[in-house]
């Protein structure tokens, strides 16, 4: 027996027998003492036993009062035996229960690790400042950073320097797209999604998401937009240099390329058209003159491929500096991208090239269809509308209400006629469009007959109301006819119910002419068509013109009249071209003209002029001016009146040098000019004496030979007192195109 046991076994004999001898509470308190300290020294519980049931025996053998104070003692010193064996008990069934979570939670573990690797797309969790802590092996997949780097922190390695911003993931849950560069280097699109958590063990915010691939959609979405964008930028275009300015800039803004380059191939005996967007070191002339030799083997290699065929140059390497490829369909036209710098081409760039090259070429193809109807339909229209070529002081302006017809109802005709005068036609059929001009073309044909087989205004009308009645569509047409006699200053005129002409003398303002005037063409049989004739003074201005000019909605036609008559006024000085825009530019609506408007414009040639000043240098300058504006005022064309100026300050000089010499008195020059319906004559006097011209005239003496260039006729007669110096020009026919210059078409030349 150990020394311990023996001790304590002792000790517990002597409480004992104190407490039988005399039971108390302070001897059941020594009692469980003593039960603690036999905690504490591990004594067995049976050697504790044994030994209280010797000791009580000893005292008080089997009396039942001793053994039931004993048990009591004894009862009270197992107690702190009995409540460590009840805590050991619930710590031994605490751990086995701590024990057990702890497996189900690697369980646990291990099946949300076997889960989040399960899933096909990408995983994270980030904390609360945006480092990614936990990623699953897809992620890595789909960015090229798996789990074996983690933590990630901000900036994230697959972000884009200039790409978007990166979405706050602390503001709330998201779900965004985002491009990215995955560690290979190619570019990338994913969706993400996230959601905020909080951890309980410590109430820290964390973020989960998934990342899916999404770059095949975005593609494909960029492609349709792309497409769309190019498709809406060459809709309006009708021409093929339209289709070329719009379509190039749009496509190598799309696919980023620093340039794009056309070339168009018209013939096999000239070179190329060539159209740039961008700059181009290696194209030649960056304005389309021409092409480096390398550009010129590259495209015209390119548009003899087949169709939608792309090509990458240079070929067979990793990295491309851009590509080549038919345009169209014909063989006739390649197209060249080129990049900033060289770059990789993968297979959505592929598509998207492919799809955006094919809508350029049904563009230009589209185009070409279109010029082609269009230049059919416009010699068609042209043979229909009357003469491009005019006799000289008129002009002529047609507008259509309809583009891109170019023209409509309305007609004008201008016919010189064998005995010198002028015959003229404006009229306005019913309707508008291209049933308009069919009944149009067939009544400016027969008009134009009947003034060449010699009927005057009236007749004219007349006869047009039997042709007129047997066209559909063509009754109530409205008619204007007039003969024109310049030599002899006289105009007669019918009207079938159209609008009055408006004649304005020198410097005054325009009057209507009202006489003559009757019902539209096929309306009534009227007995006889009136006929009026007035009285065409020098330099006088006739407009002719049809009510689209005049007729505007909320606007009195008077009012109308009124304008033209005030810009008359004004325009005396002016060439009929410049008179006929002055009018259109004065009359025309905010939103354009919404009905066809026909004009023809004609100025009597003006009164001659006759300038006698002195024969000194400071005299050309106001002689010079005095005869520009007459000219101008005699319908000469400005470049053809800046000869004949130079011509008559040449003879004039002359004068002032040469005929007054030797100390002679300072004399006179005169200028005398005229005109008649053909022809300008300029006669330049002097009463001084010709002096012959030098054998070797040195770098002078050239005047006479530059008069003689300038004009057709020069005459110079000095056999009499003086010089007289005639010089003549014939003045051209106005050539003058179908539509009204002012509106134009817009087109862009590209480069």
């Amino acid at each position: 027996m150990s020394e311990v046991l023996a001790a304590f076994l002792e000790d517990y004999a002597k409480a004992l027998r104190r407490h039988l001898d005399s039971p108390s509470q302070a001897g059941l308190g020594e009692g469980y003492e003593l039960g603690r300290r036999a905690l504490v020294e591990g004594i067995s519980l049976l050697d504790l036993t044994e030994n209280h049931y010797r000791v009580t025996h000893s005292v008080g053998g089997l009396d039942p009062r001793v053994t039931e104070t004993a048990l009591e003692f004894l009862l009270q010193t197992l107690a702190a035996l009995d409540i460590a064996t009840r805590g050991y008990l619930d710590g031994a069934r605490r751990y086995e229960q701590q024990r057990t979570r702890a497996d189900d939670l690697a369980d646990r573990d291990a099946f949300r690790t076997a889960l989040v690797e399960s899933l096909q797309d990408g995983f994270f969790v980030a904390d609360a400042r945006g480092t990614i802590v936990e990623v699953n092996s897809a992620f890595g997949a789909l960015t090229g950073y798996g789990p074996a780097d983690v933590p990630y922190p901000l900036p994230h390695p697959w972000s884009v320097p200039d790409g978007p911003r990166y979405p706050d993931l602390v503001t709330a849950a998201q779900r965004f797209v985002l491009p990215i560069r995955h560690r290979d280097g190619r570019p990338v699109w994913l969706a993400v999604s996230t959601s905020a958590l909080i951890k309980p063990e410590n109430n820290e915010r964390i973020f989960v998401g998934t990342i899916r691939d999404v770059t095949a959609e975005h593609d494909a979405q960029a492609r349709d937009q792309a497409a769309s964008r190019l498709a809406t930028a060459v809709a309006s275009a009708t021409s093929v240099v339209e289709v070329l300015a719009v379509g190039l800039d749009e496509l190598r803004r799309t696919v980023g390329a620093q340039s794009a380059v056309v070339s168009v191939w018209p013939n096999r005996h000239t070179g190329p058209e060539v159209y740039v967007s961008g700059t181009q070191e290696d194209s030649g002339d960056a304005a389309g003159a021409g092409l480096s030799a390398r550009a010129r083997a590259l495209l015209d290699r390119a548009r003899r491929q087949p169709g939608r065929s792309l090509f990458a140059i240079p070929e067979g390497t990793d990295f491309s500096e851009g590509i080549v490829a038919p345009l169209g369909e014909t063989g006739d036209a390649a197209l060249w991208l080129r990049f900033a710098a060289p770059r990789a081409i993968s297979a959505a760039d592929w598509t998207l090239f492919s799809l955006l090259i094919g809508h350029l070429s049904l563009a230009v193809q589209r185009a070409r269809n279109f010029d082609q109807a269009r230049s059919t339909s416009l010699t068609l229209q042209r043979a229909m509308l009357g003469p491009i070529e005019l006799p000289p002081r008129f002009s002529v302006h047609y507008e259509p209400a309809l583009p891109p017809l170019e023209i409509g109802g309305d007609w004008y005709d201008v016919v010189p006629l064998k005995d010198g005068t002028i015959g003229v036609v404006v009229g306005d059929c019913v309707g508008r469009g291209l049933s308009a001009a069919v009944v149009m073309g067939q009544l400016r044909t027969a008009a134009r007959a009947l003034l060449l087989r010699g009927a005057g205004p009236a007749q004219l009308l007349a006869e047009l109301d039997t042709v007129a009645s047997r066209i559909p569509g063509a009754m109530c047409t409205t008619v204007c006819a007039a003969v024109l006699d310049p030599v002899r200053g006289l105009v007669r005129y019918s009207s079938a119910g159209h609008m009055p002409p408006i004649l304005a003398d020198v410097n005054s303002t325009g009057r209507l002419l009202e006489g003559g005037r009757s019902v539209p063409l096929a309306t009534f049989d009227p007995p006889r068509r009136p006929e009026a004739t007035t009285a065409l003074s020098p330099g006088s201005t006739l407009v002719l013109f049809t009510d689209g000019l005049v007729e505007q909605r909320g606007v009195d036609i008077d009012d109308g009249f009124a304008k033209i008559a005030a810009v008359l006024a004004d325009t005396s000085g002016k060439l009929p071209r410049e008179v006929a825009d002055a009018v259109l530019s004065r009359l025309r609506p905010a939103a354009g003209y919404d009905d066809d408007v026909a004009m023809v414009v004609y100025r009597q040639p003006p009164a001659p002029l006759h300038l006698d000043v002195p024969a000194e240098a400071r005299q050309l300058a106001g002689l010079r001016r005095r005869l520009k504006a007459w000219f101008a005022a005699a319908a000469v064309p400005h470049e053809l009146a800046a000869d004949l100026v130079a011509a008559a300050n040449e003879a004039c000089s002359n004068c002032i040098e040469h005929a007054y010499r030797d100390g002679a008195a300072i004399g006179t020059v005169v200028l005398h000019a005229e005109c008649d319906t053909e022809k300008v004559v300029i006669t330049v006097v002097d009463t001084g004496s010709w002096k012959p011209r030098a054998a070797d005239p040195g770098h002078r003496g050239r005047g006479i030979d530059m008069m003689r260039a300038l004009t057709e006729e020069l005459d110079i007669d000095h056999t009499g007192p003086g010089t007289r110096v005639r010089m003549s020009v014939t003045l051209p026919a106005i050539a003058f195109p179908v539509a009204n210059p002012l509106r134009g078409t817009g087109r862009r030349v590209p480069g």
